[in-house]
């Protein structure tokens, strides 16, 4: 059996990086991590010339990518949350795996999971609840693939205005929109996934979830 594990962070070595790795690790089976940005990768036209044949006319990589999918046996899927909803390349990554449903459905049953870096603060009901928006996309486009959901877990992320230089005292600071008009760069830090244990332990106990959807389905 083997696991596809899928980054769509532009960062290098990023948060959503290693928390996809540290659950695909927990499967304790084979797996494959795969990080967008080294792929090119369009969205779906919607022109239906993938009905006979299950695969993209898009001539890119998002034909490869689907071939990794649908050779899986469980899929893995992090994203982040830029404007409060999942970020780009994996909603276009997702998208081409749309060829994968004619008529055979090559997704159906397969267990998959979501991890979503987020740097809206939890529980605070002036700001969107962009964690919610991001899990979702992937859960329904599991859901509607008839794969199985086994869940999702958040990861506490940054702001990109806490590395620009001026997070401080542009009027536009991120750190201010998230964390009050005292905050700072300073105060409110770096946040890393290895510092995270709930993070750590949920990525650990999605892995071994995966893993034992798995092994049920193979009894």
């Amino acid at each position: 059996m083997k696991i596809l594990g899928v980054s769509g962070s532009p960062i290098k070595n990023s948060n959503t990086d290693r928390a996809v790795q540290k659950a695909l690790e927990a499967t304790g089976l084979e797996f494959e991590f795969v990080k967008l940005t080294d792929y090119a990768v369009a969205p779906c036209l919607a022109c239906l010339g993938c009905l006979e044949t299950n695969k993209c006319v898009i001539k890119d990589d998002g034909v490869l990518l689907a071939e990794k999918a649908k050779n899986a046996d469980a899929l893995i899927i992090g994203g982040f949350t830029p404007y409060s909803s999942l970020d780009a390349r994996t909603k276009a990554f997702l998208e081409r795996l749309y060829p994968l449903r004619h008529k055979h459905g090559f997704m159906q049953g397969k267990p998959g999971g979501a991890i979503i870096t987020c740097a809206v603060p939890e529980n605070n009901d002036m700001l969107p609840p962009a964690y919610d928006f991001g899990v979702n996309a992937i859960k329904f486009f599991m859901m509607e693939e008839g794969m199985d959901f086994v869940g999702g877990l958040r990861v506490e992320g940054n702001v990109p205005c806490i590395k620009c230089g001026h997070g401080d005292e542009c009027k536009m600071s991120g750190v201010k929109m998230l964390h009050g008009p005292e905050a700072t760069v300073g105060s409110v830090g770096v946040h890393s996934f290895e510092e995270q244990n709930k993070a750590l332990d949920e990525a650990v106990m999605l892995g071994e979830a995966i893993a034992k959807r798995l092994h049920e389905k193979v009894k």
